[in-house]
């Protein structure tokens, strides 16, 4: 048993559900792309002037009782990495920071493809960050080719799980081109997909062309893909918690219809609905407000298909005591909701900036909640009743077998200070923004994924260089 809560009971989930179908049916969404308007005409959707297509709540349950209920991700060498079901959770990085906090000088600078890289290989030595997402959008890249060189970087430098973004529907086929040389094949790469599509969208009823061609597209393929509209409250969407789930949920239907219509059984990851605060006194959206927690996971799970949400992020503009405590939160509540994959630890300023020390944080972050998880175990073993009953009330569980059995099931801090206070002087007297960073120097200098094969990276480096 793992500890676990959903936000919602039985009955709001049913109603949130219940008014996402009536949106579809009643108001319908403008899907930007003739394909996607046309595969749903012929599954029964009602096109009205103007191409605002009305989906009916049967042609939604239909999608949602043939959508995949796991997805099992491989690492770029084949092997099994994340199995994205039964509320298993996996953390990493966001992507597309246009700024870094520069762990080394401080400074608040563009990103450019080198902290792409960094990001990569930091998140590939980090034992409790399970998949990479770009971190940074590279500024002294073209930005026709930005998407691509993203990912040669992950590729390059990050043997894990990958979940791509780009910015247009020609960058997706050339990130997916590359996926398939690397794996050995677009059979190969469907069966062991090693990389999925992180998708976002327009609006929840206004679906832009790039977004459904990308959807339609990996669909085909067999990948995994998000299909995210997001809502900000009070300003694309309702203020209220329930109305901007329910909107923001109707798109994402929009985009688990369409995937199942273009190949049945095609894999799809929720959020349940993107609703996050907009703070009316500065017109910024809020990454870690509490408002923006909760429904989202809740609803996802009520659907029983694999989910996708957002912690170890944060409003404050450096890595400092409120990022340590939104970063927390928000890590914690996405964790005992069992969403699989948990992106974008390590952002900052409500996602404009990113920062490795944050990232570095995160992951250890990671790691006590990964713990606490785990639960505890009551068994003869566990609850040592014989070595109570030999050493009595004046024992000494010190030097005791038992201990010594069992003491290193105990979480162990890779960052976080036990020391006591000469000890901690004595090293440093160093803070925990201090020793993340020099974790990050460390794992920068120090960890060496396996390279690309020579053939695969010639023919990688030839479409996405």
């Amino acid at each position: 048993m793992k500890p676990s809560f959903s936000y919602l009971g039985p009955g709001q989930q049913q109603r949130l559900h219940a008014a996402s179908l009536e949106i579809l049916e009643k108001v319908g969404a403008c899907l930007q792309d003739p394909q996607a308007v046309e595969l749903l005409r012929k599954a029964g959707a009602n096109i009205a002037d103007g191409g605002r297509v009305h989906i009916p709540p049967k042609r939604v349950e239909w999608a949602l009782s043939v959508a995949p209920k796991s997805i099992l991700l491989y690492d770029r060498e084949g092997r099994p990495a994340l199995s994205l079901d039964r509320g298993n959770v996996f953390f990493g990085p966001g992507s597309d920071c246009l700024y870094i906090l520069d762990h080394r000088s401080g400074e608040r600078r563009l990103a450019t493809l080198r902290d792409v890289e960094e990001a990569a290989l930091l998140a590939d030595g980090l034992s409790n960050v399970d998949f990479l997402m770009s971190a940074f959008l590279p500024s002294d890249v073209p930005p026709e080719r930005a998407n691509q060189r993203q990912m040669l970087a992950m590729l390059e430098h990050c043997a894990k799980p990958i979940l791509f973004v780009t910015n247009d529907f020609e960058a997706c086929r050339d990130v997916v081109r590359a996926a398939e040389v690397l794996a050995g094949g677009a059979e190969v790469l469907a069966g062991r997909p090693f990389c999925g599509c992180y998708i976002n969208v327009t609006a929840p009823l206004r679906h832009n062309a790039d977004s459904l061609q990308k959807l339609l597209f990996l669909a085909g393929k067999g990948l995994p893909t998000t299909y995210t509209p997001m809502v900000l409250r009070g300003v694309s969407g309702p203020v209220t918690g329930a109305g901007a789930t329910a909107l923001a949920n109707a798109g994402e239907l929009v985009g688990l219809v369409l995937a199942q219509l273009a190949r049945e059984g095609a894999p799809v990851i929720l959020s349940g609905g993107y609703g996050d605060v907009f703070d009316m006194r500065t017109m910024v959206g809020a990454y870690a407000g509490p408002e923006s927690y909760g429904s989202r996971s809740s609803l996802a799970a009520y659907y029983g298909l694999p989910s996708f949400g957002l912690g170890g992020a944060s409003d404050s503009k450096l890595p400092d005591e409120q990022a340590a405590a939104e970063a927390a939160l928000t890590l914690l509540l996405e964790s005992l909701a069992g969403v699989n994959l948990v992106h974008d630890l390590g952002y900052l300023e409500s996602g404009k900036s990113g920062s490795l020390r944050m990232l570095a944080v995160c992951d250890e972050l990671a790691g006590w909640i990964r713990r606490f998880l785990r639960g505890i175990e009551v068994n003869e073993e566990t609850l040592a009743l014989a070595t109570i009953a030999e050493l009595g009330p004046e024992g000494d569980y010190l030097s005791s077998d038992h201990t010594v059995r069992h003491f290193r099931e105990n979480w162990m801090p890779a960052l976080f200070d036990r020391n006591h206070f000469e000890g901690w002087a004595a090293a440093g007297a160093r803070s925990l923004g201090a020793r993340a960073s020099q974790r990050v120097e460390e794992v920068l200098a120090e960890h060496k994924p396996a390279p690309l094969p020579p053939e695969a990276r010639r023919k990688i480096q030839d479409i996405l260089g």
